[in-house]
């Protein structure tokens, strides 16, 4: 069983930027895509990005396309997540999963798809 532990969280300004990271621990983090997810109070959690085993493939919701970059570290046996211009509407609860497979799911980046998540990280932006 893949444990996952996110870090990186916190308060930030409007405009600012973060990085998360996530440590996991089991030898399957390296044949796995890794994905963030995020919750903010009221809603339902929605995807934000997805990485590939390799990562050779990344994917991005729209809403962060070009503001946030996914990367891997297979030594390291972690996965960041770079965020850039963040705006209040960023501000969430910041989920790392392990997905199923090695790359995208034919049906997506969908939740079901991923089989272990962490305990999550709070970004709050303020404006």
């Amino acid at each position: 069983q893949v444990q996952l532990v996110e870090s990186g969280g916190g308060l930030v300004q409007a405009g600012g930027s973060l990085r998360l990271s996530c440590r996991a621990s089991g030898p399957t983090f390296r044949i796995s895509a890794m994905g963030w997810f995020r919750q903010a109070p009221g809603k339902e959690r929605e995807f934000v990005s997805a990485i590939t085993w390799n990562g050779a493939g990344t994917d991005y919701a729209d809403s962060v396309k070009g503001r946030f970059t996914i990367s891997r570290d297979n030594v390291q046996n972690t996965v960041y997540l770079q965020m850039n211009s963040l705006t209040p509407e960023d501000t969430a609860v910041y989920y790392c999963a392990r997905a199923r497979g090695p790359t995208r799911h034919p049906a997506g980046w969908d939740s079901v798809n991923f089989g272990s998540w962490g305990q999550g990280t709070q970004l709050t932006v303020s404006s």
